[in-house]
């Protein structure tokens, strides 16, 4: 599968949905994707791992990354990581992201948008 990365909205949200492996290799096409959006001053972020495959620690630590960027841009920053999808929801659950980044099961359980900031 080719890697990804495609703007789109996530309950009213701008969000980024990752498909492929999320690795040392495709990680920097995350981050870059993720500071065109965050140059935007969005009320919030999502990153949609529903799609991904795999994720290794480089992508990992690139999703603390973008979450200090965005919280230090007042941009809360959520993931989408079903606990089924094993390849990328173990090693998020074993690095405990969770304690850095918002990491919910699936979109529905985002609260709605408050604003109209989706791209």
């Amino acid at each position: 599968m080719t890697f990804d990365v495609a703007r789109t909205t996530v309950a009213g949200r701008p969000a980024l949905t990752v498909r492929g492996e999320l690795d040392i290799a495709t990680a920097p096409q995350l981050t870059e994707a993720a500071d065109a959006v965050l140059a935007g001053s969005p009320s919030a972020l999502v990153v949609d791992l529903t799609p991904t495959t795999f994720l290794d620690s480089s992508g990992a630590r690139t999703l603390i990354v973008l979450a200090r960027r965005a919280a230090a841009g007042g941009v809360l920053l959520h993931v989408v990581a079903p606990r089924g999808n094993r390849p990328v929801r173990l090693p998020l659950d074993l690095l405990e992201l969770d304690s850095v980044v918002s990491i919910v099961d699936s979109a529905a359980e985002l609260p709605a948008a408050a604003g109209s900031d989706a791209t």
